[in-house]
């Protein structure tokens, strides 16, 4: 029997690996984070409620449970990151470096601290080990609800002591064996988005942190079209938002770039216009879950968002510590401040940050 310490979100996933563990005879201990302080602009904090969801779930298993508050590191390793990478024209993933610096960094050194041996989440993602020995971090069973993509910045330390207890299951297998136990998080609707910013509508919130510069919407070709509200509130490939709709041909507007040094957000009408369109993209801050890379140059798959199929690509690592990748077709909208992951089968190697695309326009 182990003593194992369960990061509960007050959600359904985390809750059922609560209870899988109990059932297998383990030691389990309930802890909940809370890493945001601030209520939505209704006024509700909805950490309140999720607090209220795990002390229900722990007292229905029978497991002690607890709080813990990382808002300040929360807001010093990730939020901040995140600010600036905004500041910068890009668009981040605050969730990947949440899960390094939060739950499996300070989360795990306050779970060390109780005594357990292992730090279970509910991520859909599996453990494996490879021929030395090393961990190894594999896509979860449901291929619509793997979430390895969030975590490839984990590495052996933090792997070692990790378990995924729901990651060899479906999410109708986990919402099932929940209601079967009468647990209060059985029927949850799943969080999406960014956690701190929950309901709440993007751009009022990104106001509140960042002061708005607005400024010109053009063409590639320098045709001025529209103005736009700050260069922050914008993605590559964006649609939705940019009210400009039937002007010119007709078609929808599309987001094709940013000009940060002359505050332009470059736009388009059609959705397949060749600047939205790259093979090679430049990236940085490299990590690998095996701790080394398998080569200097190697082929694999990749995922330039979390919820993209697998692309083909060609990796190669500079000398500098960057890497390009070189994918075999053509990728639509990929985006600095993202995150390019890497997959060989089931396997996730590791990933860097996207910071520039070389080549967008020339793909023939």
């Amino acid at each position: 029997m182990a003593r194992i310490v369960v990061g509960l979100s007050g959600g359904v996933d985390s809750s059922v690996a609560a209870l899988l563990l109990k059932r297998a005879g383990h030691e389990v201990i309930g802890v909940f984070m809370k890493n945001w302080e601030e209520k939505d602009e209704n006024g509700v904090c909805t950490s309140e409620a999720d607090w209220a969801d795990v002390r229900s779930v722990c007292e229905k298993i029978d497991i002690p449970y607890y709080a813990v508050n990382f808002a300040k590191e929360y807001y010093d390793r990730v939020f901040s990151y995140f600010l600036e990478e905004y500041r910068r024209g890009r668009t981040p993933n605050p969730d990947v470096l949440c899960n390094r610096e939060i739950k499996f960094r300070s989360f795990l050194d306050f779970a060390m601290k109780l005594g357990a041996d292992a730090l279970a989440t509910g991520h859909f993602c599996r453990l494996g080990e490879d021929a030395q020995g090393r961990k190894t971090l594999l896509r979860g069973v449901d291929p619509a609800k793997d979430q390895s993509y969030f975590l490839y910045m984990l590495g052996q330390q933090a792997l070692s002591r990790a378990q995924f207890p729901v990651g060899g299951m479906t999410k109708g297998e986990v919402r099932r064996i929940a209601q079967e136990a009468g647990l209060v998080t059985s029927g949850k609707k799943d969080s999406t988005g960014v956690c701190f910013i929950g309901e709440r509508r993007f751009k009022p919130f990104l106001q509140q942190f960042l002061p708005a510069q607005p400024g010109e919407m053009q063409t590639p070709e320098g045709r001025v079209v529209g103005r736009h509200d700050g260069l922050m509130y914008y993605t590559l490939g964006q649609r939705r938002g940019l009210g400009i709709g039937g002007s010119g041909t007709g078609e929808r507007w599309f987001v094709l770039g940013k000009d940060l040094e002359r505050n332009v957000l470059i736009v388009a009408q059609g959705g397949d216009h060749p600047l939205l369109y790259s093979k090679t993209a430049k990236g940085s801050g490299l990590t690998w879950i095996a701790g080394e890379a398998p080569q200097n140059r190697f082929e694999c798959t990749c995922k330039y968002r979390y919820r993209q199929p697998d692309q083909p690509v060609t990796v190669e690592i500079c000398e500098d510590g960057t890497v390009l990748v070189t994918s075999k077709e053509p990728q639509r909208a990929v985006t600095p401040g993202q995150s390019m992951v890497f997959y060989d089968g089931e396997r996730c190697l590791g990933g860097a940050v996207c910071d520039e695309v070389l080549d967008a326009g020339m793909c023939g």
